[in-house]
């Protein structure tokens, strides 16, 4: 399975200030086969330890700080000698054992020479706790559910092979926008976590899609008792069940009151953080001006919460295949849409994408490209702008503006429309 974090880890490999890598990202994503895959393909060799599975490792590390007599003893547990460039040494659950994601820190001090790749389940919710984490002698990958192009690569690989070809303003021709339309549909069914798409190449069953995903909806949620430290639990449950109805609504922000009557700020702030931190949800915060630097104007009490991915959603919402597949419009279509679009748009530029609401116009999402800001607007069809989105380009004058739709590749006046499936493309196709 093809995954795009894999050129991230050449160039960290090939990096001369490389430090230990950490890979952050939530339950499910396919971090423990990443790891092993590069190993297999990019080292002679490669070590793999499991700190939930052996407490045995556990000890080495609670009994030494010293880096070379760490390898000394990981070298006569595995039966393998660790040498410096060539074996890749791979710590998976690592949270399960903090004197090992300490250790890394000594890695980096004293023994650099050794390639380390950790990770583990929710180490974004450590890194939010300083005295934890080894804050500044690690690198950090984050890793999130595949991508469009990933989930293209994985289930239709001529189709892939054209898309990655397609360039700024090339046309599109009809029979392939539409099989790239189809394909997206299925993405918003199955989504991107690698055992969805696995499945879905193996057996063809949506019947097993859901059965996954029912499982992982469970899988997650134990994690909230499991795993909370000192966040309410309960108030994590809630705020993640609260995300369909949430968006539902289409509120111009999140109202804590629709989490249950008399909800204040304060009392679920926590739980918000927790599953950001943990990767679960991503946070989109509206901005007083859409003008550069972003960040300087954001509105830290005004955001919307959408779901990691956008199959989960789906699933979670009780969306019926048949709606996407065959209707044109139905209920949950814009946040279902606006959900895809962030997560294509995730990591692509160096400031995450805001929205922007006033009293004239509300827009989906605004992003930062250099001093450029450029606004988006998300269609689940083929209609055009809407009135607000034409207000906003009159009176701020953006040089770029977007609007994803089903319509095909084109320019309209200055706005330029593009195709839902290229959302992943956006940086390129600027």
């Amino acid at each position: 399975m093809y995954r795009n974090a894999y050129k991230k880890l050449l160039e960290w490999k090939s990096d001369l200030e490389r430090k230990p890598l950490i890979i952050k990202g939530a339950r499910q994503v396919g971090k423990t086969w990443l790891m092993k895959e590069f190993g297999e393909t990019k080292y002679k060799n490669h070590i793999y330890y499991n700190f939930d599975e052996d407490d045995e490792i556990k000890s080495i590390f609670e009994a030494n700080k010293n880096p070379h007599r760490i390898i000394e003893l990981l070298s006569l547990l595995g039966g393998h000698k660790i040498i410096p460039e060539e074996t890749l040494i791979i710590f998976d659950e690592i949270q399960e054992c903090p004197e090992a994601l300490n250790a890394l820190k000594y890695f980096r001090e004293k023994a650099n020479e050794y390639h380390i790749i950790a990770a583990g389940s929710l180490l974004g919710t450590l890194l939010a706790q300083p005295k934890s984490f080894p804050v500044g002698q690690v690198n950090l990958l984050d890793l999130y559910p595949l991508a469009f192009d990933e989930f293209l690569a994985a289930t239709d690989e001529p189709l892939y092979h054209y898309y990655a070809q397609i360039k700024k303003y090339q046309p599109i021709e009809t029979v392939f926008h539409n099989r790239l339309l189809e394909a997206y549909s299925l993405y918003l069914i199955i989504g991107g976590l690698p055992e969805c798409v696995v499945s879905w190449v193996r057996y063809k069953d949506p019947q097993r899609i859901e059965r996954i995903q029912n499982e992982l909806v469970t899988i997650y949620e134990n994690d909230f008792s499991k795993h909370n430290g000192k966040v309410n639990s309960g108030r994590i449950l809630m705020v993640f069940r609260s995300i369909v109805s949430q968006l539902a609504k289409n509120n111009e922000k999140f109202i804590f009151g629709s989490i249950k009557e008399g909800a204040r700020a304060r009392e679920y702030e926590e739980a918000i953080e927790w599953l950001v931190s943990a990767g679960l949800i991503s946070r989109v915060y509206n901005v007083s001006k859409p003008e550069h630097p972003l960040k300087a104007f954001d509105r830290l009490n005004h955001f919307k919460l959408f779901l990691f991915d956008t199959g989960l959603l789906k699933y979670m919402a009780g969306v019926d295949n048949e709606a996407i597949l065959l209707k044109s419009d139905y209920q949950f279509k814009g946040a279902l849409t606006e959900n895809y679009v962030l997560q294509q748009l995730r990591g692509q530029f160096s400031v995450d994408p805001r929205f922007y609401a006033d009293g004239r116009s509300e827009i989906d999402f605004i992003l930062q490209q250099k001093t450029e800001i450029i606004p988006i607007e998300v269609k689940g069809g083929e209609r055009k702008a809407a009135a607000s989105f034409k207000t906003y380009i009159n009176y701020w004058q953006p040089r770029t503006a977007i609007r994803f739709s089903k319509r095909g590749y084109v320019k309209d006046g200055n706005i330029t429309n593009i195709p839902l499936y290229l959302a992943g493309k956006t940086m390129d196709l600027l």
